[in-house]
């Protein structure tokens, strides 16, 4: 079986996100590494090039399993990538539909959700959603 690619590791996160060339994309990176270890308790971790905050272990019935972030995000060039969508179904994923329509300018993906500057959206709507996507994952896959 593959070897995981995603994996935490020991970098510095002040020291990557010292490397990120938009000022404004910087600065919305350490607000966003001091939110999501309010809301994990955690403190923040480098998977790649991901933050991530708390982690968790899953197995799918093919065998294959591995360790993940619980939340997450990631400065990209274009956009920042934050790792907070997690409800695929049921009341869940109606509770997260209604943060996000109450987010601000955005795209979601799958699990992703996207946006240019923290300007652009409502960071208490940030923080509850973040605070949701902890507490769903935690109860689906408990702590290690």
């Amino acid at each position: 079986m593959a070897e995981q690619k995603t994996k935490p590791n020991t970098g510095d996160v002040d020291e990557f996100l010292a490397q990120v060339e938009d000022p404004v994309k910087r600065a919305d990176s350490q607000v966003l590494v001091t939110m999501l270890s309010e809301v994990s308790g955690h403190q923040p971790v480098l998977w790649g090039t991901m933050i991530g905050f708390g982690q968790y272990h899953y197995k799918y019935a093919s065998g294959h399993e591995g360790d993940a972030l619980r939340i997450g995000f990631a400065p990209r060039k274009g956009d920042i990538s934050l790792y907070t969508l997690v409800a695929y179904d049921g009341a869940a994923q109606a509770e997260q539909d209604a943060l996000l329509a109450r987010l601000g300018k955005h795209k979601a993906g799958k699990s992703c959700l996207y946006v240019k500057k923290l300007a652009d959206i409502d960071m208490g709507v940030l923080r509850e959603l973040a605070e949701f996507a902890y507490a769903h994952m935690a109860a689906k896959c408990p702590e290690q």
